[in-house]
Order: C-alpha cells, then sequence, then structure tokens
C-alpha cells in the first residue's frame, strides 16, 4: 500500500473523545513514523487500522509526520534526527532496523517500534518485561523460526538436497544477523542440505541474486525490505523454478509456496495500542514488549500444483489457512 493510500484511510477514521480534549488545551499530539522504505510494509495497515479503532484520525485528533529513507540506512540518523527537531511526542519506527538511529537521536521522547526482531539482543531493551528505557513496542519472532520453517519445507519436499537462502545483510542488529546465519546454518546441516547464502541488500539485487541461485528450494530469510517486495520476490521464485518457504503470510498470498511466521498486520496492529498508552501517560519503561500468541502455516496448494509437488494431508492437516 502506497503513501497517499495510507494518508487518505488514516484521514477517513473516525473521530473519538480525545479529539475534544485535544482542542481544549490546544494541542494535538503528533507521531513521528520512520519507515526503512520507500513505502510503508504491508503490515503497516494493521498500525492504522488500530489507530481508527481506538479512535484517531489523522488531521482531527492527531497528526502524522512520515520518513522514508528508501532502504538507505545511512539516511536513518538524519531521519530520526528531523523528528525530533520537530518534537514529535511519539516515534513510531516500522522495523528493528532504524530503530537504533531513533534510540541514538533522542533518550527522552517515546519511541514504539513495530516488529522488532530481537530487541534484547539488539540492545534495543534491558529485558521484555521491564524495557526501561524510552522503547517498547512489538516483536515478531525472528531467528529462532527459521529451523522450524526450514524443518516444514523438508517435509512438504522430502527430497531435497540443495537449499538456497535469501538474506538481507543490513536487515537488523549485528547480534540478529549474527543469529540467523547461525541457525539458517545449523538446520541446513542438520537436515542434511547443501546450504547457498545469496545476499541482497537492497530491492535492485533481487534479480541478480535469483540469477546466482543454485538450489532445489529456496528459504527466504526474516527482512522488512524482503517484506516490502514480497510480490516480486514470489515472481523471480516462480520465474526461477524454486519452491520457497517464506516468513510472512503476504507471500503465499502473493502465490508463493509456504510461509510461517507471527500475522504482521496483526504486530503492528497492537503496536497501536503501545502509542495510545503512552499518549494518555504510560511511560515505554514501564510497557512490557509484546509478542506474538499465535503463529499461523499458510500453504498455496494451487502453487503447488503448479510446480509438480504433492504436499502431504499430514502437513495440510497442520496448516492453518489452505489456499486453493
Amino acid at each position: 500500500m502506497r503513501r497517499r493510500e495510507f494518508i487518505t484511510l488514516i484521514g477517513g477514521m473516525a473521530a473519538w473523545p480525545f479529539a475534544a480534549r485535544a482542542q481544549q488545551i490546544g494541542k494535538v499530539p503528533r507521531l513521528g513514523i520512520l519507515n526503512p522504505g520507500t513505502t510503508d510494509a504491508p503490515g503497516a495497515i494493521g498500525f492504522y487500522n488500530g489507530l481508527s479503532e481506538l479512535g484517531y484520525s489523522e488531521g482531527q485528533n492527531i497528526a502524522i509526520e512520515r520518513r522514508y529513507a528508501d532502504w538507505k540506512s545511512e539516511q536513518f540518523s538524519k531521519l530520526a534526527a528531523e523528528l525530533v527537531k520537530i518534537n514529535v511526542d511519539v516515534i513510531v519506527v516500522m522495523s528493528t532496523s532504524p530503530a537504533r538511529a531513533a534510540k541514538e537521536a533522542t533518550s527522552t521522547i517515546p519511541i514504539v517500534v513495530a516488529s522488532m526482531a530481537d530487541p534484547v539482543g539488539d540492545e534495543l531493551v534491558a529485558n521484555l518485561a521491564r524495557p526501561g528505557g524510552n522503547i517498547t513496542g512489538t516483536t515478531f519472532l525472528g531467528p529462532e523460526l527459521t529451523a522450524k520453517r526450514m524443518g516444514l519445507l523438508k517435509e512438504a519436499i522430502p527430497a531435497i538436497s540443495r537449499i538456497a537462502a535469501l538474506w538481507h545483510p543490513s536487515a537488523y542488529g549485528k547480534h540478529t544477523m549474527e543469529d540467523l546465519l547461525k541457525e539458517t546454518e545449523g538446520a541446513a546441516l542438520a537436515l542434511g542440505w547443501q546450504l547457498q547464502l545469496v545476499a541482497a541488500n537492497d530491492p535492485g539485487d533481487l534479480d541478480s541474486a535469483f540469477s546466482a541461485m543454485s538450489a532445489d528450494a529456496l528459504v527466504v530469510l526474516n527482512s522488512p525490505m524482503f517484506y516490502n517486495e514480497h510480490k516480486h520476490i514470489v515472481e523471480l521464485a516462480a520465474k526461477s523454478h524454486l519452491p520457497a518457504m517464506y516468513t510472512a503470510r503476504e507471500f503465499a498470498d502473493a502465490g508463493g509456496l509456504m510461509a510461517y511466521g507471527a500475522n504482521l498486520p496483526e504486530v503492528f496492529r497492537r503496536a497501536a495500542t503501545y502509542v495510545d498508552k503512552i499518549l494518555k501517560g504510560a511511560k515505554p519503561a514501564d510497557l512490557a514488549v509484546e509478542q506474538p500468541t499465535k503463529l499461523e502455516l499458510v500453504i498455496n496448494l494451487k502453487t503447488a500444483r503448479e510446480q509438480g509437488l504433492n504436499i502431504a494431508r499430514e502437513l495440510q492437516l497442520l496448516a492453518d489457512e489452505i489456499i486453493e
């Protein structure tokens, strides 16, 4: 979803009694939203829906300043500093990757990070139960799901011997990326697979990354950039005749074979509740980081048939959703 569509969506939200109180004190709260890419993440619709459900309406009882880094990590610090300079009430960071820049830019403005990977390992919070600083938010569970995804792919395609793993080197902090690669390498070894790691640093690298792959199947590792580019990645996987396991259901909805992970629009929607609590006086240090309570397996049987695959009935029964 593009920026203009989000603006139209949130601009049409229902008003909330907070508007009257905001007018009385002469101040409408301002959110600063920091996005790593060129557009809002697909799951960010959940965040805006969450604000709407809580009664916020852009232009009526809340103002929003958006900044986009266009996948250039060197822009994070500059954009975070801009939001601090205009003194927004809350900074909302739409992924882990620019969260450190926001943390370095301010120790006083509350920061809500939607869909963090490993907030403790990446030193964004002291611990999940008591973040302890000015950052809190939601996590989607990162490296710890990698082996499970690869195991499910093995169940779907027992004959795999070579696996390609598409990864984004700057997707998260050093700790998370090291864990992500360690989990991927360990799972491949345990499954008896030959592993080919293929990197893509920005959307322009994706075509060449797929051209470099030599494998029976593909696992796409966690990355906000990959999530934004999910339709293009699914198209490239189809052209390369690579059955693939993905990290979010949007990939399967777009024609990918399988996806396992948290429902990201729901993770983003929950992030909106943190904004609401903070605007009502809560401190980020006291708001526990929320982890997803449900993970979903989605299998696209239409794609399986097109790829000549017969997904075992036992695996289909494990799926939360089958796309026919």
